[in-house]
């Protein structure tokens, strides 16, 4: 009778629906919250730290030459060597082309020389050559062209002036088709005197050598190989190097570049260094244009010496024969001799220069851009 009246209890729910609501409240959570996740780093910034940054590949910086060779005279330079070859590895880098850095010591008294051999002794690309005596920066740019391995060679001064990041402007234009640029230092950081002789003698320059660049003794220049081999730089023409390529038949342009003020040391510039390099340029003038045809100069100036004293003599002889005048004791008399004289042995001298020329013809001074 009890188990009769004993009420039916309603069926409990199963067993599976409250893991199923909270599985699936789970799943609910984990979907919202990994958009949240992915929302966040979206729009946070990552910012490498400084050593990130300096381990992160750069791109190449390419250019058509096997080799390149920084020639660089120096003179006691011993507190910049070390700065100059940390700036010069950190330029060069990343060159897709080989490099060699040769420096050219011109007798040095400090401990340059001391400082390169370390330097060489940790870096292969290093080369060195050590004069015993102090002959000059043409007598080093030369035989440090002559070391050279490189189809491109720059040059710069090692006084820490000359921007190493300037080598690849001048590579750059080096590789349009030209075969020797020059540097322009636009903005100078030398002192008074030495800016405005600068502008002076690259003005003279200019105008006697008839080559529109502007700074023609700017120690950052680049060659093309050939350029080097063929010209001689001897005595103080590292100032004319352009007029000497120039002449031989050379492509020349210019790229302004940076330059600096001097750091270490003092200048070497001095006053007669001013009136030599003016001296040097009558000599390249003379050895560009008249070398092979010296009866062009000498003849020239003979002509007109003589003509002149022609006139001279002929006025002269008019006043005597028909004003009458005396001419034994005037001074005008002796100088129309003079100019005679003179014009003859001038005209005499390039006669004399034309026969050696003729003489000592060489077909290997002629430069050949291209044979078949």
């Amino acid at each position: 009778m009890d188990e009769q009246q004993k009420p039916e209890t309603a069926p409990s729910p199963a067993p599976e629906a409250a893991p199923a609501q909270s599985n699936a409240a789970s799943d609910k959570t984990q979907q919202t919250k990994k958009p949240a996740r992915k929302h966040y780093y979206n729009r946070r910034k990552f910012k490498p730290t400084q050593s990130q940054q300096d381990f992160q590949p750069r791109e190449q910086i390419k250019f058509s030459f096997k080799r390149v060779s920084i020639v660089i005279p120096l003179y006691n330079e011993e507190d910049a060597l070390r700065p100059l070859y940390a700036e010069l590895k950190k330029a060069l880098k990343n060159y897709s082309t080989d490099y060699e850095l040769v420096f050219v010591d011109d007798g040095s008294t400090d401990k340059s020389l001391s400082i390169i051999k370390e330097l060489a002794r940790t870096d292969n690309k290093i080369k060195y050559i050590s004069f015993r005596a102090n002959y000059g920066k043409s007598a080093a740019l030369q035989m440090g062209f002559k070391h050279s391995t490189g189809d491109a060679i720059v040059t710069m001064d090692a006084d820490l002036q000359d921007d190493p990041a300037e080598i690849q402007n001048l590579l750059r234009k080096l590789e349009e088709g030209y075969d020797l640029v020059s540097g322009w230092k636009k903005k100078r950081y030398d002192p008074f005197i030495k800016k405005i002789s600068s502008r002076f003698f690259n003005f003279v320059t200019r105008v006697l050598t008839r080559i529109k660049i502007h700074d023609f003794n700017c120690g950052l220049k680049a060659y093309r190989k050939d350029v080097v081999h063929t010209i001689n730089v001897y005595g103080e023409l590292h100032r004319y190097i352009p007029v000497l390529a120039k002449w031989r038949g050379f492509s020349i342009s210019e790229v302004v570049v940076k330059h600096h003020p001097r750091r270490y040391g003092k200048t070497k510039f001095g006053i007669s260094r001013f009136f030599k390099g003016f001296i040097d340029l009558i000599t390249v003038i003379f050895t560009t244009r008249y070398v092979k045809r010296p009866m062009h100069l000498f003849g020239f100036v003979g002509l007109i010496a003589a003509f002149a004293g022609f006139v001279v003599s002929l006025y002269l002889t008019y006043e005597k024969f028909v004003l009458g005048i005396g001419i034994n004791n005037r001074p005008i008399f002796f100088l129309g001799i003079l100019l005679i004289i003179v014009g003859i042995q001038f005209f005499a001298i390039g006669l004399i220069g034309e026969l050696i020329v003729h003489t000592n013809q060489d077909e290997k001074e002629y430069v050949i851009k291209e044979k078949k």
